[in-house]
């Protein structure tokens, strides 16, 4: 009897061995299996199979394998590149203006290039029609430079090479147009040790810079006399004249390249520069793609590949900020119309670096100086812009449009309306000759006003009976948006008494 007990109680204790192996053999092989998983419900835990963007990505005891590995480097590299073309689009755009300046010009460091007509503006990305430009680029890498002002209505600024103004010239600078004694100081020096009585001393944060200058006197010889007062040079040299290249007519371009010569521009720009502390995230993002200070620009075939994709993404990006910026409202309460700078000269705040904001304003235009920014009643420059008509659609360049403009702009001296191309934000290209093709002000004698003083201009196909004096025209599928400049604004346009309809289809 006893054995029989012993022998029933071997054999449950043999059978419930046998039940506990099998369990565990049955919980590996459930280990084993693989989950098919979304990437939000992903456990990144065991065997799964996790459904991505960039296709399934196989874990195995948590791991990848190189495939998956190399998607993944590839992803993270192209979402860096598109956000890094949002980042660079300042310094990208004014080195452009920089090389085809040298290049079709043949301007050095000591020329100005003056820009007068419809060619040579056409050039310039989002462009004044209505004055001439005076443009030269520097570069302050051997040391701090000296400048002799000349008095003058003028209007203009040195910026750094981030589009940021060092400090403003002429009318809304230190001289009020009475002319002064500048030095600029690079990024290295030390702007104390250039201090003196009779001189302005400013430092810029770019070795680069850019001088740009516009003439607002209009009486004949205004600009050769400004052009033979004007001198720079080295700081404790005898300053000399500089060169005043004019009235080549030459056309050019000053959009930014596309795919891959984007990046070939910032590479280049980026070896003259150093570093600043609230770059460096976007060099680290920039390195495993070929863009490193100190290291030629050698992208191989991945490299260039993803780089040329991320430069395409980045640039729709930033065109879809330009049309629709999300982090502001129109300026006049139920209208389309825009102030477009919509940020601060130092391009941050306290807390952040204001990359939506400034890449809005460089990819559609270039240049900024404290009137343009921060006008007051009767001093600087307003810009405003938009992109779409009173029903809220978007402007076509095969529908034909009115603006009703009130009386009375309030201008100490004058407001202009200019068209430009959505594809390249330069001056709308439609056949035309004369700067009034593309752009029309309040000083131009061919247009009719309404004898209550107020106009209507047209933008599109065809312009109504009679009206081809006030007439912009748009071609083929070329998009256009314009800007409505109001120079010396007085205090109606601050307090919003006056405002502009938006633009009504006619056709």
């Amino acid at each position: 009897m006893q054995s029989n007990n012993r022998l029933r109680r071997a054999v449950t204790a043999t059978a419930i061995l046998c039940l506990l192996i099998a369990a565990g053999t049955n919980a590996h092989a459930r280990e084993d299996e693989s989950m098919t998983t979304t990437l939000e419900q992903a456990r990144l835990q065991g065997n799964e199979t996790i459904e991505t963007p960039i296709g399934a990505i196989e874990l195995t005891h948590n791991y990848f394998d190189d495939d998956a590995s190399a998607r993944l480097f590839d992803e993270m590299d192209y979402q860096r590149a598109a956000q890094a073309y949002i980042w660079s689009t300042p310094m990208t755009s004014l080195t452009t203006w920089r090389d085809q300046q040298a290049s079709v010009y043949g301007a050095s460091d000591m020329d100005f290039v003056v820009y007068e007509t419809l060619k040579e503006k056409i050039g310039v990305v989002t462009g004044n029609l209505t004055t001439p430009y005076i443009m030269n680029f520097t570069s302050l890498k051997d040391g701090p430079l000296e400048i002799a002002y000349p008095a003058g209505q003028t209007a203009g600024g040195i910026l750094d090479f981030w589009q940021r103004p060092v400090f403003d010239l002429g009318l809304t600078g230190p001289d009020k147009g009475e002319g002064a004694t500048y030095i600029v100081v690079g990024p290295s020096e030390d702007p104390a040790q250039y201090e003196r009585d009779g001189a302005y001393v400013y430092q810029s944060a770019t070795n680069n810079i850019f001088i740009g200058i516009r003439l607002l006197d209009t009486a004949a010889g205004a600009l050769d006399a400004f052009g033979a007062a004007y001198k720079m040079g080295p700081v404790g040299q005898p300053l000399k004249d500089v060169g005043i290249i004019k009235g080549k007519d030459l056309a050019w371009s000053g959009t930014a390249a596309r795919g891959l010569d984007y990046w070939k521009t910032l590479a280049s720009v980026l070896q003259d520069e150093p570093v600043r502390d609230i770059d460096k995230p976007w060099m680290a993002m920039l390195a495993p793609l070929g863009i490193e200070p100190g290291q030629p620009f050698q992208p191989d075939a991945r490299q260039a590949a993803i780089l040329t994709k991320g430069a395409a993404m980045g640039e729709l990006m930033a065109r879809n900020l330009q049309v629709n910026p999300r982090y502001t409202e129109p300026y006049w309460t139920g209208t389309q119309w825009y102030k477009s700078f919509d940020f601060h000269i130092p391009q941050e705040t306290e807390t952040r670096q204001e990359l939506d904001e400034r890449a809005t304003w460089f990819y559609e235009a270039i240049g900024s100086t404290e009137g343009m920014v921060n006008p007051t009643p009767g001093a600087g420059q307003v810009y405003m812009t938009t992109k779409r008509d009173s029903n809220g659609d978007m402007l076509r360049a095969d529908r034909t449009y009115r603006l009703h403009v009130p009386a009375n702009v309030p201008v100490a001296q004058f407001w202009s309306l200019t068209l430009y191309s959505e594809n390249t934000r330069r001056p709308y290209e439609n056949g035309g000759t004369e700067i009034r093709s593309t752009s029309l002000d309040s000083r131009d004698d061919q247009l009719a006003f309404n004898d209550d003083g107020s106009i209507d201009l047209f933008v599109g196909v065809k312009p109504p009976a009679g009206m081809e004096c006030n007439f912009m025209k748009t071609v083929d599928q070329d998009g256009w948006f314009v800007y409505f400049r109001l120079y010396a604004p007085e205090q109606p346009f601050f307090d919003k008494s006056f405002r502009l309809p938006d633009f009504e289809r006619i056709d």
